[in-house]
């Protein structure tokens, strides 16, 4: 099984980041663009694993504290990969630190990379545009929940369906 940890997008999020999107495709940006029912926030990535019940007990162990994920109006690149950005939000950052330390103590295989948060809008990009001119409107959402997902591959792209989720426990803030 492919799988991942994700915060699931509210839908004012995703109408910003498919109006980006659209944005995009108007200054002639070709490439693969994330579906709408995709658009999510990766907070780890674990590729192939065969027991997401060990994950979800990873995830159970540091329950995230509520906090505000906002998009801080940017768009941004790795590579052919363009992105719109989130402003920093220490809560989660340290949620990101205490799974990785989780997963890494039940010996769950994870990708190691710096936790930079980003939504993925488009990947091989190509245009002879810049991209830098478009803004993404900020919105806001309130993180409750945090999210283990499957990636299915099929002949219409990826498919991603959510097998477990941690709700959130003590108040916390992202400023």
């Amino acid at each position: 099984m492919r799988l991942f940890i994700a915060v699931l997008l509210a839908q004012n999020m995703k109408k910003a980041l498919t109006d980006a999107q659209n944005a995009l495709r108007q200054h002639n940006f070709s490439g693969h663009y994330i579906p709408e029912p995709n658009l999510h926030l990766t907070l780890r990535f674990l590729g192939e694993y065969h027991d997401p019940e060990a994950v979800l007990e990873a995830m159970e162990s540091v329950p995230p504290a509520p906090c505000v994920l906002t998009l801080n109006g940017y768009i941004g690149n790795f590579g052919d990969l363009l992105w719109a950005g989130a402003e920093p939000c220490p809560a989660l950052e340290k949620y990101v630190k205490q799974l990785r330390h989780a997963l890494a103590e039940r010996g769950i295989p994870f990708d190691r990379t710096k936790f930079y948060p980003h939504i993925t809008l488009l990947r091989n990009a190509a245009s002879s545009q810049a991209f830098s001119d478009i803004m993404l409107k900020k919105e806001s959402m309130t993180v409750q929940r945090i999210s283990l997902m499957r990636s299915d591959f099929g002949k219409h792209g990826a498919q991603y369906t959510e097998i477990g989720a941690v709700e959130s426990g003590a108040e916390g803030q992202c400023f």
